[in-house]
């Protein structure tokens, strides 16, 4: 089996190829162009949909040469796969800023620098809005829609599933496997793509693109496609109290980050170590050894994904904010600090709700205070009534606590 592919399987990414035999022998022979279709539609990645970046960082390291492909054309439709309704449409100025922002991200995980190194992939990004936005109505129908019969198309389950509900599916949503397709088709004919990756929930439409590319150019090329990562406790990746976990510091902070990766199941640490870091397989398989603590597997897991993503820096103050916030370090600066006009008093509700913690809704927090997991102070308070003046105060500032591990540092003005 060719050393990349091998790779993406004793790491956990493999869920299934077109012909992994042939997909094989070609990677031998060479540098392999491929490409991975990205949503414009929010300015930020979670960390549910970075599989097939961090299955990029590997396959670059064997050479094989990634295209980043910003949606910014099939973003003004939609994908209806796993979608229960249509999506809001969006400017495209919007879609091709967001774009931006994502590049920056990626940026991260995968390498887009002119020069790589020695034996490195070069990566780069496309917009197929570059493209789509040119095309005729009746040119891509002549051209593109003819390749296509509508049965077939009726059979994929993303389909089956919306026509079964009261919506139905609009014909604008109903043509994004043709657009996606014919993505396909541009980069090879264009860029020598020949292989496209994603996770398993886009079988359908990678299939859909290569048999179009084939019937159009008599090309053999290649579908890839990732695991679909869930947790022990059977929740989707990416999800936490505050919502979904993204990596931009402004929508979810280092902090909470650190935090999200430090608390996972103990069930989950070897195999978000494989996935979700570029540890060493041997030096990561140390860590399910039943002589080893899983808490220090946690804290290596948390400290390589924060400095991954937001930089050692901001890795280097998560464990200290951590240190300050569970240990009893002396460095509260290091905690999640907001600064709070405390007046004459403030309700826990309200006081809560302004510091960001106990969840995103005052019902929620209510729930928090009610269940005794609400302090201030390292002290329990029931009573959702309850008014924190100044008294709390201490030091200029009171620390809250939502649960056993959920802080914030409020310095009061």
């Amino acid at each position: 089996m060719n050393r990349a592919i091998q790779t993406l399987i004793d790491r956990g990414f493999y869920k299934n190829c077109t012909d992994i035999e042939k997909l094989s022998d070609l990677m031998d022979k060479g540098p392999v162009r491929f490409y991975l279709g990205i949503d414009p539609t929010g300015p930020s990645i979670h960390i549910g949909h970075t599989v097939p970046l961090y299955a990029i960082h590997h396959l670059q390291l064997c050479g094989h040469e990634p295209i980043i492909l910003a949606g910014g054309g099939t973003a003004m439709i939609g994908d209806p796969s796993g979608k229960t309704e249509m999506r809001k449409i969006l400017p495209l100025e919007t879609i091709l800023d967001n774009a931006s922002r994502l590049k920056k991200q990626i940026g991260n995980i995968m390498d887009f620098s002119d020069n790589p190194g020695p034996g490195v992939g070069k990566a780069i990004m496309r917009n197929n809005a570059d493209w789509l936005t040119k095309f005729g109505y009746i040119e891509f129908l002549r051209d593109i829609g003819a390749y296509f019969k509508v049965n077939e198309m009726l059979r994929l389950e993303s389909v089956k599933q919306r026509l079964e509900r009261q919506d139905g599916l609009t014909f604008l949503e109903f043509s994004y496997q043709l657009l996606q397709s014919y993505d396909f088709l541009y980069l090879y004919q264009h860029e020598g793509c020949r292989m496209q990756i994603g996770g398993d929930d886009q079988w359908g439409n990678i299939v859909a693109g290569i048999d179009l590319t084939r019937k159009v150019e008599g090309a053999e090329c290649y579908g890839l496609t990732f695991n679909l990562i869930t947790r022990a406790d059977g929740k989707k990746m990416g999800k936490s109290e505050k919502g979904a976990v993204f990596l931009d510091p402004a929508m979810y902070s280092p902090y909470d980050y650190y935090q999200y990766w430090r608390n996972v199941n103990d069930a989950d640490v070897v195999k978000f170590l494989k996935l979700f870091t570029f540890l060493p397989l041997e030096e990561i398989e140390a860590y399910g050894n039943s002589d080893v603590d899983v808490n220090e597997a946690k804290k290596r897991l948390a400290y390589e994904q924060t400095k991954l993503i937001h930089g050692q820096e901001e890795a280097d103050k998560a464990v200290a904010a951590a240190k300050a916030a569970f240990g009893g370090g002396a460095d509260r600066s290091a905690m999640p600090t907001v600064e709070i006009e405390l007046g004459d008093g403030m309700g826990i509700i309200s006081l809560f709700a302004a510091a960001g913690i106990g969840g995103s809704s005052n019902s929620e927090i209510r729930q928090i205070v009610q269940g005794g997991g609400a302090y201030v102070n390292d002290i329990p308070v029931k009573d959702p009534r309850t008014v924190i003046t100044k008294d709390f105060v201490k030091d200029g500032e009171i620390i809250l606590r939502a649960g056993k591990k959920n802080y914030r540092r409020v310095v009061v003005k």
